[in-house]
């Protein structure tokens, strides 16, 4: 009943986290970015943006750990509650608690690692984009008058 209600707050967390990065808010925050002058207008925008960011790679790695989860129940018969600490572990690069007894569970654990690794890799250039995107900005470089 604990996972039931985990998932249910997650699918909760993982809908109110679309509808606050829905491509017509980014189309918005653009708009606005682009007409406003004030300083601290644009420092509450890229807040905003920034959070949105940070809600899509929560949400990225809410739904690895949910198959990491659900993957380990199946293949190494683990509980619910054994089967969230192994995949936390892993998804964390904290590494394995328990050895894999079966083949079906070695070969979902070797995946799962190699998919972790991805899924860390990906939320954190999700994160970092809208920081190197502002710091880069900030240059202002224009290639084309270089050339002239």
């Amino acid at each position: 009943m604990e996972l039931r209600n985990l998932l249910g707050y997650g699918l909760v967390f993982c809908g109110t986290v679309m509808l606050f990065i829905s491509p017509d808010r980014f189309d918005l925050i653009k708009l606005q970015a682009r007409t406003s002058t004030k300083q601290t207008s644009s420092i509450a925008i890229f807040i905003r943006r920034f959070l949105g960011y940070v809600g899509l790679s929560a949400l990225l790695i809410f739904l690895g750990l949910i198959l990491g989860i659900i993957g380990y129940h199946w293949t190494a018969g683990l509980s619910w509650l054994d089967a969230l600490v192994e995949a936390s572990m892993i998804l964390s690069g904290m590494g394995p608690i328990s050895t894999p007894s079966t083949t079906g569970a070695k070969v979902f654990a070797s995946l799962y690692a190699l998919f972790s690794g991805l899924i860390f890799v990906i939320a954190m250039g999700i994160v970092l984009s809208p920081l190197i995107y502002s710091l880069l900005s900030q240059f202002q470089i224009n290639l084309e008058s270089k050339k002239k």
